[in-house]
């Protein structure tokens, strides 16, 4: 299984950006990423900083956002649309499109319910919930 370090999935993106700006050929998911990156400007600065924001911390409590997760989020999202995983969520994502009307809003909506999840499966020590993920989203798309 492949288990990065915090290092190595930061130079993904850095790497995948530097490749974007030199012109390079990309690989399939380096171009989702680069996507995704091209939606986030204010981001753009720190991907630039190749060594500095290898090693950077950022500080919700300082109301600050850490730039490599929020892609990051983005990018799982857009994983398990694309192989409709878990079970419904290609249906989900799209039912709250039409409702939403822009994809990038709708990515912060499903983002919200998978910190959620990963928040609670790391708070109580248990496996990650795919019931209530889901049932987080369906009501995210009531909203």
């Amino acid at each position: 299984m492949f288990n990065p370090s915090r290092e190595d999935a930061r130079r993904f993106f850095l790497d995948a950006w530097r490749k974007h700006r030199e012109r390079l050929p990309l690989q399939p998911q380096e171009e989702i990423v680069t996507e995704i990156i091209l939606q986030h400007p204010e981001y753009h600065a720190v991907l630039e900083d190749q060594e500095g924001s290898l090693t950077r911390e950022w500080s919700e409590v300082l109301g600050e956002t850490n730039p490599f997760l929020h892609l990051a989020l983005h990018l799982a999202i857009t994983e398990q649309v694309s192989i409709d995983q878990p079970a419904g969520m290609r249906e989900r994502y799209r039912s709250l499109l039409m409702r939403l009307g822009d994809d990038h809003q709708t990515q912060h909506r499903l983002m919200h319910c998978l910190v959620e999840a990963l928040w609670h499966m790391q708070r109580h020590s248990h496996p990650f919930d795919i019931a209530e993920y889901l049932r987080c989203i369906d009501r995210a798309s009531r909203r």
